[in-house]
């Protein structure tokens, strides 16, 4: 019959963990990087919450960026920001909108983007683009964290009632909230759609007051328009130089598109039919598209409204650094047409949802980090849990606030930088999706958005080189704590389940009948009955197996050895007048050690592996076996068993000859 062992080391049970210890890793499991995420566990397929709820959680990231947005948008485009922001509002619901309905559909289980690309590439060259991404995407991401915080700091200095004390006093101000928001997910983090819901609509009422009043006060006062018309003929000689400067400048609003990849990384979330199964969560897959539609369509009335409410009723020299208006245009029209009560109301609002947005952006870390690294090998177990993570982001979020000085401005070229290079590797990887499933108009479509993602970003990298030189440091620190990570766990065993089929069980039960298991370590080919006949001999001559014992050729597949993990299923049979056991796996030596505890667990005796010595430069061998999967397989499987199983009686012996 068929037969499943775990290949986990059969030592005697650990000593109790310190009480530190244990708290930090709580929830650690093999299957930590399969849950959805730190909101919650992975709902079934047809629970969860409805649509509407869960883009609340995700528009505490998009909505948010109200609070800086018309700010960052007038010193970018100066009297052009409306039209600008129309641009803007143009590539959302033509360009962005389309791609994420797309990934929500071919990734609906919250892999976003990345695991559409993942899929393109085999081998390490997948594996490094991953990496990569992952680097924009931790831009993204953290800039989101310190960039909200920063700007709820600058709405608490700046309201007047603020004590005198505070002036000045934005990066101790963020540094407080961002200790706020490391503690809560600390704590754990529960309750997010509940909050996310009565922040998000608290805010946006307010926001429609806001807009509302301002839309008064131009309609009693129609001359401000006109003088900010005329401004804007003065200073464009016709509408063609317009559009074309609105063209150039509209990359630096990018980071108005925040929040789509949010919106499928929570995907999850998203209550499906009963009908729905993981393979097809066709009711998930129709509310989530219904989730970003709303959204953009809500996230775009509110920019054009807001970018020319604060265009014609803020003079520009407010906008600049250290101006009133600086990083909260729209709290500025509350405190200045709707009294300071009022004012001071729509600042504790903003504070809210920025400082949530740094949760949704931390939800956002939590979920990406463990479907990868750990599965790669190229982070240590600990990232499957949710609070070491978060000590890792929080002293990089200090680090980010510190170099910036808690500054808006200067965090939104990094900001916008993260932002397009998500969406320019989602627009592709759609691209490719619709091609492969022979849509050319789609294809076509897809390609332009690409093109168009692709002007953006390279726009918005030369004009703001420092989101770049950030993402790079966030690429590079991924990229050498991923190898070195990889390179400290190669000697492990690195296999999940071990599996028999029914030929592989029936033969090792027959051979275990008579005394420990014998297996010779073969080349994966097919021989011929000489060879393996000559092979036998040699191996009984070099390493002096017992005469006239039955011996199992072992014989191990590498398909990736760029995969770290695998569940490896073990098939039987008899050919060329011998018995082999073949297996495929991430790598030979591992996956021989893997097999040889199983094995030991199964019979109850300890087995033993023969293996030929290889000839060449050890070092070539080392390197051979971290990026081929083999090498010189005979110590390294030693070594392997050696960390595996510490007690010599039970360890699984190796020969070489």
């Amino acid at each position: 019959m068929t037969g499943s062992t775990r290949a986990d080391r059969p030592a005697a049970p650990p000593a109790p963990a310190p009480r530190w210890r244990a708290w930090l890793l709580e929830g650690l499991t093999d299957r930590t990087a399969r849950h959805q995420g730190p909101h919650a566990h992975a709902p079934a397929e047809h629970e969860g919450h409805t649509w509407w709820r869960v883009m609340c959680l995700t528009g505490v990231d998009y909505f948010s960026t109200l609070g800086y947005q018309p700010g960052i948008a007038a010193l970018a485009a100066g009297l052009l920001s409306p039209l600008a922001t129309l641009v803007l509002i143009a590539l959302t619901l033509l360009g962005a909108l389309p791609v994420y309905r797309r990934v929500a559909k071919e990734s609906p289980h919250g892999e976003g983007s990345i695991a559409m690309l993942e899929r393109l590439l085999p081998w390490w060259a997948g594996k490094l683009f991953v990496l990569v991404l992952l680097g924009f995407a931790a831009t993204d991401f953290m800039i989101t964290i310190t960039l909200s915080a920063a700007d709820a700091a600058a709405h608490v200095v700046e309201n007047p009632f603020a004590p005198a004390s505070l002036d000045g006093a934005n990066t101790w101000i963020t540094l407080a909230l961002l200790a706020a928001l490391g503690a809560v997910f600390l704590k754990g983090f529960q309750e997010a759609i509940r909050v996310a819901v009565v922040l998000v609509g608290a805010y946006l009422a307010l926001n429609v007051v806001v807009l509302v009043t301002a839309a008064v006060h131009v309609a009693t006062a129609p001359v401000k328009v006109g003088n900010w018309w005329d401004a804007m003929t003065a200073e464009h000689s016709s509408p063609f130089v317009m559009v074309g400067v609105a063209l150039l400048v509209f990359p630096k609003l990018a980071l108005g598109m925040s929040g789509f990849e949010t919106g499928v990384a929570v995907m999850p979330q998203v209550r499906g039919e009963a009908s729905d199964t993981f393979a097809k969560p066709a009711g998930r897959i129709r509310d989530t598209r219904k989730l970003l539609t709303t959204a953009a369509l809500i996230m775009s009335g509110f920019l054009l409204l807001s970018s020319l409410a604060t265009t014609i009723l803020i003079p520009q020299k407010e906008f600049e650094a250290g101006g009133p208006a600086n990083g909260r245009a729209l709290a500025y029209l509350a405190h200045t047409y709707l009294g300071e009560g009022f004012g001071t109301v729509y600042d504790v609002s903003t504070i809210c949802i920025l400082w949530f947005a740094g949760a949704s952006a931390m939800a956002g870390l939590l979920n990406l980090v463990p479907r990868y690294l750990p599965r790669y090998g190229m982070a240590p177990e600990w990232t499957r849990a949710v609070r070491p993570l978060v000590l890792t982001f929080m002293a990089a979020a200090v680090a980010i606030t510190l170099w910036f000085n808690a500054n808006v401005d200067d965090q939104s070229g990094a900001y916008a930088t993260g932002v397009l290079v998500l969406m320019l590797s989602a627009s592709f990887a759609s691209t490719v999706a619709v091609h492969r499933h022979g849509h050319r108009r789609a294809t076509l479509g897809f390609g332009t958005i690409t093109a168009v993602f692709a002007y953006t970003l390279v726009t918005n990298v030369v004009e703001r080189p420092d989101g770049i030189k950030i993402a790079l440091i966030f690429i590079v620190a991924i990229l050498l704590s991923s190898f070195a990570s990889r390179v400290h766990r190669a000697f492990e065993l690195r296999a999940g389940a071990v599996t028999f089929d029914d030929a592989a069980a029936q033969l090792v039960e027959e051979a275990a009948a008579r005394g420990p298991l014998r297996l010779i370590a073969n080349e994966p080919q097919e021989h011929t009955t000489a060879a393996y006949r000559d092979k036998e001999y040699a191996q009984r001559e070099a390493t002096h197996i017992p005469e006239g014992g039955p011996v199992l050729f072992l014989e191990v597949f590498v398909q990736d050895s760029s995969d770290f993990t695998e569940d490896l299923t073990v098939h039987g049979d008899e050919k060329h007048g011998v018995r082999r056991l073949r297996v495929h796996g991430p790598g030979v030596p591992n996956t021989v050690a893997a097999v040889l505890m199983s094995l030991r667990e199964r019979t109850g005796q300890v087995p033993h592996a023969y293996f030929s010595w290889t000839e060449g430069h050890p070092v070539s061998h080392l390197l051979r076996f971290l990026v081929f999967g083999d090498g010189e397989v005979a110590p390294v499987t030693r070594e392997v068993l050696r960390r595996a199983e510490p007690d010599l009686t039970r360890r699984p012996r190796v020969h070489v000859g």
